[in-house]
């Protein structure tokens, strides 16, 4: 969804290869690439693996976006490393690429109060939540565009960031 939002996101020619859909995007510093894994969610390791020893590219450079239970629906936080939280395919990813120190855009879906996480996990949102994200994942995207056009690394935060006050 989020990569849905990127401008000029339509004329990104979106090729099949590594298990998945692969672009090439243009930032002000350079070109970077986006893979989007055509795998269960907990193979996608497969795949991104293969893009980077495909593309040469260090674990250094990955930036992996996903979902986040132990965040609120609404927030989002940068990480390097770390725990994987039970997250399978971040445990596909680690045991893929042999390490967990990839950066980390985690997007908040927060857990359900009741019933289980899988059904959750692959549930719809809310008609709050659905209204509502537009002006989150415009929120991230804005972040990520500066972070990709100055070549930053990832921005650290001790807090998430609150964008919906849920």
């Amino acid at each position: 969804m989020l990569l849905d939002m990127i401008p000029d996101s339509t004329d990104l020619a979106w090729r099949d290869k590594f298990h998945g859909r692969v672009a090439e995007y243009s930032t002000g510093n350079g070109r970077c690439r986006f893979l989007v894994p055509e795998t269960f969610m907990n193979k996608s390791g497969i795949s991104v693996s293969a893009a980077l020893k495909f593309f040469k590219t260090d674990i250094g450079n990955l930036l992996v976006i996903h979902d986040e239970l132990e965040l609120p629906f609404g927030q989002y936080a940068w990480k390097t490393g770390g725990g994987l939280g039970g997250h399978n395919g971040l445990k596909s990813l680690r045991d893929s690429l042999g390490s967990a120190d990839f950066r980390r855009l985690r997007l908040g879906i927060g857990r359900p109060d009741h019933g289980s996480v899988q059904s959750w996990i692959l549930g719809r949102f809310n008609p709050d939540e659905e209204a509502a994200l537009p002006l989150i994942l415009d929120t991230v995207l804005g972040e990520l565009t500066v972070m990709l056009n100055r070549g930053d690394s990832v921005h650290e935060r001790t807090e998430p960031v609150k964008v919906y006050p849920g």
